[in-house]
């Protein structure tokens, strides 16, 4: 065993000294660390060690010569990356039969640390918001070199009010009392060791303005308040706070100390200003009061920071929060008048013969002044307001289908007044909904009076009819033919036999043909009403009956009619430019005479403005009629 070294007995073999080897030593290599002996040792035995560091991982760090004993490192060790010592298992066994001379030794090799690294800050580059005078952040700082020896003692440079929790690690805060909007902080840190390592880190607080200052009232003022009357921002009190403005810091709160147990007030933050806004919510009763007397508080909406010798520490005391009276003085004001309903639903059927008492209101008037009451509104005029009473009364039929009538919800609107005798007057409005109840007083009528057959194509043509009433007074509706005309029920039918298709029965010449047709409603009411029906060949291609014209022997005259009427336009025209600009003259046909009456006293006869009288044949011509 090695010379001077003692045997320590452990639990299952004796294990030799432990052996310290310096980390990171600089050899050279292999490098002697000890020597090994046995007392049965001779010319045929040899000397083996096993463990870690030898056949276990970190493998070939230390060797032994088979016969001098002597045990080698042959490389350098990190003790921060084995910090625990190598346990190495010692023998003496025979050359040849390999047996055991001895009991299993064993020895521990321990690596000495050296200063071979830095303090070091996590993480070196810090950005962080900091509320002012509160500790501002905590940092951390380690050593891997080995612990409790001047190696990983740290020590912090005082920098910018640094103050230590450990000496020994870590933990280091900062305090900010400066009242500056940002701190650029380098921060130190040394250990203790020979070859004094050290390291930096760099520290960027933004300075976060907390509550520091309560906010105080700028002055006391007196409102007067109308009676009744609910109304918003009646009054606005004003504050001074040193903090950054739009922050909670800053933001004000304000509340009723006293004088609101009626709830009658609520006071809000306006939160560009930072003023309280007074309001009113409820009626004040004058009769039962006339004066009020508010206290009000404010504070902010972050808690104050309380600072003792510069540190948040939640000990020092809080300064009392600031409050102002306001003397309020109520004036009574004429109440208006009250309708006990609005809007008031009445119920009425069409038609209804005038003189129907149709509502009488019930107002109330907290003074008990006289009402007068008039209308405001009655669009169709089909309604009367007694003065006094206001009872409203109708003065007409009301038709249910007229256009002062909600065609939806077949509600009719009037508004009526209420005004009382007070200085000054008051005035209260309700809206009557008439809702009128539909009668079966419209008869079925056809939408088109004429449709367009196009014989060369089809034998039926479809009419439709619509009626101003109401389900059940409307459509569906049965259609027949509205004569006893044997010719008729021998050129048309309907089909179904009560539809709304006409069909004729034979081919008829091209030419028009009125039908008189009975169309009844669902109630039995009957309308008559004449279609007209064209005739007419619509050529080869399929055109729509809308764009459709038709023309025969039998609708020329109709035609010519609208062609005269667009001549005779003209001729107007041309009467007119001939008055008002250059003369100019139309010729009018040899065997035409002039149209005019002849001044006998003037040479020649004749107008200044020749008129064409069969400029309209030309133009019947020129569209091919």
């Amino acid at each position: 065993m090695t010379s001077g070294s003692l045997l320590v007995r452990s639990k299952r073999r004796w294990v030799l000294s432990t052996i310290e080897l310096e980390e990171e030593d600089k050899g050279p290599y292999p490098k002697p660390i000890s020597k090994m002996f046995n007392n049965m040792s001779g010319d045929h035995h040899e000397f083996h060690i096993s463990g870690m560091g030898v056949d276990e991982p970190p493998l070939g760090v230390f060797e032994i010569d088979k016969v001098t004993g002597d045990v080698f490192a042959n490389r350098a060790l990190d003790r921060e990356k084995y910090p625990k010592p190598f346990h190495i298992k010692f023998d003496i066994i025979h050359q040849h039969t390999r047996n055991r001379l001895d009991k299993v030794l064993a020895f521990d090799v321990e690596l000495k640390d050296i200063n071979d690294n830095a303090p070091e800050f996590v993480p070196p580059q810090i950005t962080e918001q900091v509320k002012e005078s509160t500790r501002g952040m905590l940092l951390y700082v380690h050593d891997i070199d080995k612990e409790n020896t001047p190696n990983s003692q740290i020590s912090v440079s005082q920098i910018f009010l640094c103050q230590f929790l450990n000496k020994n690690v870590e933990k280091v805060f900062l305090y900010i009392f400066q009242k500056v909007k940002k701190y650029e902080v380098i921060v130190k840190a040394n250990d203790h060791g020979e070859d004094m390592k050290s390291s930096t880190a760099v520290i960027t607080l933004n300075i976060v303005d907390t509550n520091t200052h309560l906010p105080t009232f700028k002055s006391r003022e007196v409102c007067f308040v109308q009676e009744a009357s609910i109304k918003d921002d009646i009054l606005r009190i004003g504050v001074e706070d040193k903090d950054t403005p739009k922050t909670p810091g800053w933001n004000a709160i304000y509340y009723f100390m006293e004088g609101n147990e009626d709830e009658n007030y609520k006071i809000e933050t306006d939160p560009d200003t930072n003023e309280g806004i007074l309001s009113v919510i409820k009626k004040k009763d004058y009769e039962k009061t006339n004066t009020a007397k508010l206290k009000v508080g404010v504070k902010n909406a972050e808690p104050l920071t309380i600072c003792k010798d510069y540190k948040d520490d939640g000990k020092g005391e809080e300064p009392t929060a600031d409050s102002v009276t306001i003397d309020i003085t109520v004036i009574d004001i004429n109440d208006p008048p009250v309708f006990d309903k609005d809007p008031v639903d009445v119920y009425q059927k069409e038609e209804e013969q005038p003189g129907m008492v149709l509502y009488t209101p019930t107002v109330h008037d907290a003074e008990g002044n006289l009402i007068r009451f008039d209308l405001l509104e009655d669009p169709a005029g089909w309604v009367t307001i007694d003065e006094k009473t206001g009872t409203v009364t109708s003065t007409k039929k009301m038709d249910r289908e007229s256009p002062f009538v909600d065609n939806t919800t077949s509600i009719y609107k009037i508004l009526i007044r209420a005004t009382d005798d007070g200085k000054p007057q008051g005035t209260g409005t309700c809206t009557v909904r008439i809702h009128l109840r539909d009668i079966n007083d419209n008869l079925p009528q056809l939408v088109n009076k004429g449709v367009i057959m196009c014989g060369n194509k089809v034998s039926k043509v479809m009419v439709q009819a619509n009626d101003s009433d109401a389900v059940p007074y409307s459509g569906p509706f049965t259609f027949s033919l509205g004569g006893d005309d044997k010719d008729l029920a021998q050129r048309w039918k309907l089909d179904p036999a009560t539809g709304s298709g006409l069909v004729s029965l034979k081919q008829l010449p091209y030419g028009n043909y009125p039908v008189p047709l009975l169309i009844q409603d669902q109630q039995n009411m009957v309308g008559r009403d004449t279609v007209e029906v064209t005739v007419c060949d619509c050529g080869e291609k399929n055109v729509s009956p809308i764009l459709l014209r038709c023309y025969s022997y039998e609708n020329i005259q109709f035609d010519l009619c609208s062609y005269m009427f667009g001549c005779v336009s003209a001729v107007l025209l041309l009467i007119i430019m001939c008055q008002c600009g250059k003369k100019f003259t139309i010729p009018t046909a040899e065997d035409e005479g002039n149209q005019t009456l002849i001044k006998y006293n003037q040479e020649g006869g004749g107008s200044e403005c020749k008129v064409c009288l069969t400029c309209c044949v030309w133009i019947l011509k020129k569209v091919g009629l």
